[in-house]
């Protein structure tokens, strides 16, 4: 099944660079330039350096200190408290990326994972000051309401995961269970493996975007986009995209204000395609999908219920 959906795909995107090679092109310019003007300075050089905290096994160590604070307020375990602050500053799909590095290099537990999966994939604080209120929102909505309401919404998906769908029963890795870096390995290795990781990964990310693109401009080709359903549709699909053309739509601004919100939250697509190719095969999808539609769902509820209070 898997294999004609890509079949499908694969021909339908073809025959659409052949005969509408112009939309085509547009698409895929701007793809690329959101790739190498955003995604490639922003990505990368976190990507490299927490690659080599990870494999230095210093990631952990470094919060270790405070470790009881991240016991009891998040239930996870220092290591993973990394994942939680580099996830929240970084954004897509940094969060998701260092649990499963965090999980391959034995730093955290299986259970544990799963869960960080669960909340620590989101937009960047950048992306929400400056894309979605200052240019989608055209500040029609102050920031600190929009960053009150995301925060919410994770504190509220993060304690049902944690205590009534793994009923506070995460695992952590004893010290003696977790890996233990090689005294033989240099600096200069660990620095090398980290930018060639960094550097596919970021050029995945970039092949996803192009992808997408097209398959939006595709379907905008044949569809009219310009309407509530199609504005969510595109948003669904390609979360810059849909916001792109939310900012500029025809509709009433409390619309506008819940799909942006519902749309950020929940990623789109194209994202939960990237963070899937970023993800250890050995890690279920369906935790963090769950928890993404549900963020989704929350945000909106909570934006509901602070607008007839402010």
């Amino acid at each position: 099944m898997r294999k004609i959906f890509y079949t499908v795909f694969s021909i339908s995107q073809i025959c659409f660079l052949l005969l509408y090679p112009q939309e085509a092109l547009a698409a895929s310019k701007e793809g690329m330039q959101l790739w190498l003007n955003v995604l490639l300075p922003v990505l990368l050089p976190f990507l490299i350096l927490t690659g080599i905290l990870i494999h230095t096994n210093m990631a952990g160590k470094l919060l270790q200190p405070v470790e009881v604070i991240w016991n009891k307020v998040l239930g996870v375990s220092a290591a993973g408290a990394y994942a939680v602050i580099v996830g929240a500053l970084c954004g897509y799909p940094v969060g998701a990326k260092i649990t499963s590095d965090l999980y391959e290099n034995h730093q955290i537990s299986e259970s544990e994972a799963k869960y960080l999966l669960t909340f620590t994939n989101h937009a960047s604080p950048v992306f929400v000051r400056t894309y979605l209120c200052h240019i989608c929102l055209k500040d029609q909505i102050p920031a600190r309401t929009v960053f009150g309401i995301f925060a919410l919404s994770d504190l509220t998906i993060m304690l049902l995961f944690r205590f009534v769908v793994y009923r506070n029963k995460i695992q952590f890795l004893s010290a003696d269970k977790k890996k233990k870096t090689p005294v033989s390995s240099s600096s200069g290795a660990f620095l090398d493996v980290s930018i060639m990781n960094g550097f596919e990964t970021v050029t995945r990310l970039g092949g996803y975007i192009l992808m997408f693109s097209i398959l939006s401009a595709c379907i905008s080709h044949f569809w009219n986009m310009k309407n509530l359903i199609g504005y969510t549709l595109s948003g669904i699909l390609e979360l810059t995209t849909g916001l792109c053309r939310l900012q500029n739509a025809n509709i009433h601004m409390q619309w506008k204000y819940l799909l942006t919100l519902f749309l950020t939250a929940f990623g789109g697509i194209c994202i939960t395609f990237q963070t899937r190719s970023l993800v250890t095969r050995k890690l279920s999808m369906i935790p963090y999908i769950t928890a993404k539609l549900l963020n989704g769902i929350t945000t909106v509820l909570f934006a509901l219920f602070f607008s007839k209070i402010i």
